[in-house]
Formats: structure tokens, sequence, C-alpha cells
């Protein structure tokens, strides 16, 4: 029997682009639990969450977990968020605190094992040369010894750039509280640089 023939033609179906969707349909897309939305989170916040991760722990891998525990945490409370067109500020909040968990975590493992902190992985050493090699890690080492809220509101502040209110606004903290803690840092950071010219001439940040 011959086979009958359809006389229209075949298209291949493609998902919708849903690149142009906005944070807030993103998160409301989350909260109905609609699967292009989890993906379309992870592409659109993912870039910001790793480079904050890596400037603050100095380590490409360490940055790669703490954005999965990030995300993680994203999706899982993405149904209780209140304010959708808000999303983006949620997500950089909820990083700020797995990091801030983090750094307790890391600070507490050093005391209690004595061993030195873990300094930069060989993907980012790979791309430096020694010298600045070397003076990172000195920054670095420097920055470990830092409350985990101070080296955040530091590294907020003076590397990712961002104003006193909007530090005070993603730490859920007072301004009066970040501008404390942006001194303690500045203060401890310019004391370790004081026997080391070389670091302090490589580390330029401004006021």
């Amino acid at each position: 029997m011959p086979m009958i023939r359809s006389h229209v033609p075949l298209s291949l179906v493609v998902g919708q682009d849903r690149r142009n969707a906005s944070d807030g349909d993103i998160a409301r897309a989350l909260s109905a639990g609609e699967t292009w939305a989890a993906a379309e989170t992870w592409r659109r916040f993912a870039p910001m969450v790793l480079t904050l991760a890596r400037r603050t722990l100095g380590s490409h891998s360490e940055a790669e977990d703490i954005a999965q525990e990030v995300f993680h945490r994203v999706y899982r409370k993405a149904k209780n968020l209140r304010e959708p067109d808000s999303f983006r500020s949620f997500i950089y909040t909820c990083a700020l605190r797995v990091l801030q968990t983090e750094l307790h975590r890391k600070k507490m493992r050093s005391w209690l094992s004595f061993a030195p902190p873990e300094l930069l992985d060989c993907q980012v050493s790979s791309t430096l040369d020694v010298e600045s090699r070397d003076l990172l890690r000195e920054f670095y080492r420097l920055l470990e010894q830092l409350a985990p809220r101070d080296r955040i509101v530091f590294i907020l502040r003076r590397v990712e750039a961002m104003t006193v209110e909007e530090i005070a606004a993603a730490t859920e903290s007072s301004q009066s509280t970040v501008k404390r803690s942006l001194t303690r840092a500045s203060i401890l950071l310019s004391r370790g640089m004081d026997d080391k010219p070389r670091l302090a001439d490589g580390v330029r940040w401004g006021r």
C-alpha cells in the first residue's frame, strides 16, 4: 500500500529565544517551574557571580564551586521571591552570603589546622608573569587577614567599584557599617604593605 505523503513542509521546531526576556520574566518563569528559566538564569547571571567569587577568593576553581552553590540556592528559593523584578539584586545578595560563609569556613579551617590558605590556583597563575604572580599572592595573603565582612566590602568597593550605598544594599547593612568595614580593611592592608614597598607600588585602588 503506497504511503500517503503530506504536502505540509516539515520544519525543525526550535525553542523560543528567551534572551530578550526581562529579569522579572525569568524570575517568574523560574518560580513557575518552567525549564527554560533555569538555563537562562545561569546564562545571564553566572558570569557576574563567577567574577565576584574569583576576585574575592583569588581562585577559578573555588569560584566555580561557589557559583554552583549560589545557583542551587537561587533555584531553591525562587518560589518565595517577593520582588521578581529585583532578580539580579537577589542573586548578587545570595552570592555575597555564600561568599561570606565560605570565608568564615576558610578562616576557621586555617585556625584549626594551622595550614596556609589556598592562594591562586594554577589556572590564574599561568596567565601572569612571575613578579605579578608573587605580588598577587602577597596581596591575597593580606586579604586573608581581614574579617570576612571586611574583605567582601573591600572587594566590592575597590575592585568592583561599587558605591557605599550599593554595597549597603547588596550586603543588607547600613552605610555606616560599610564605611567602618572599609576603614578597617584599608588600615590593615596599608599596615601590611608598609614593609612591602614593591606590593604597595603594584597594587592600586581608588579612595
